[in-house]
């Protein structure tokens, strides 16, 4: 199984529990072994990627500027790409332009995908069984790309993913294993950093960069 493959798996279930005038939102970044695999919720049509007509990369967070504050704070986002983030409009991001951003995701080694990949108009919250029903692609995603880490954005993804009920505020910090074909893969939950979890992102840094530490001091 490849990435590309399982765009028509998701382009179908988009059909199934999303807005039929949008388009489904995969993944994006270093696909071959990243140091961190970002796990969030689901797109929205804020993501301008979304739409019909965008016939460039279609990867999480295109058009936005609140999340890019959370990778630039913890390291994983060149100021120069950062600074232009912040400078233009959403809607004023360009095919071209999302890509030099992933591009820079590339070369600091990480992954962005979502769990659930239906993208809704706004930010209303999915039901768990409607994420039950992307557990089983995502975990070919991560034995595809090979993270060394999977760091899980709130309490919903990562108590679905872990498959426990999970309150982040009280595991902060903690590791998780999870068990993909085989292999063991360690998994954390932070807070969520966006939309209403914007007055966390602090946190989030915190425990990003703790996660980051971790990442070195194993390889050394």
């Amino acid at each position: 199984m490849k990435l590309e493959e399982l765009k028509k798996e998701y382009d179908a279930l988009q059909q199934k529990y999303g807005a039929k005038e949008l388009d489904s939102i995969y993944f994006g970044g270093c696909e071959q072994n990243p140091e961190i695999c970002f796990v969030f919720m689901n797109p929205t049509g804020r993501n301008i990627a979304s739409k019909k007509s965008w016939q460039g990369l279609k990867a999480p967070w295109i058009g936005t500027k609140n999340i890019w504050d959370l990778f630039y704070a913890v390291g994983l986002l060149d100021q120069e790409i950062y600074e232009e983030i912040r400078k233009i409009k959403g809607p004023d991001w360009t095919e071209e332009f999302a890509e030099v951003v992933y591009e820079n995701v590339k070369k600091h080694k990480y992954f962005i995908t979502n769990l659930g990949k239906c993208t809704q108009v706004d930010a209303r919250p999915l039901l768990d069984k409607v994420f039950q029903n992307y557990v089983h692609l995502l975990e070919q995603e991560i034995s595809i790309i090979n993270p060394k880490v999977i760091i899980l954005l709130g309490n919903q993804v990562s108590s679905i993913f872990l498959n426990q009920s999970i309150s982040v505020s009280q595991v902060r910090k903690k590791e998780f294993v999870k068990d993909i074909a085989g292999k063991k893969y360690p998994c954390y939950a932070v807070f969520y950093p966006v939309g209403n979890g914007h007055f966390n992102i602090d946190k989030s840094i915190e425990d990003i960069r703790y996660i980051k530490k971790q990442i070195t001091e194993r390889v050394n």
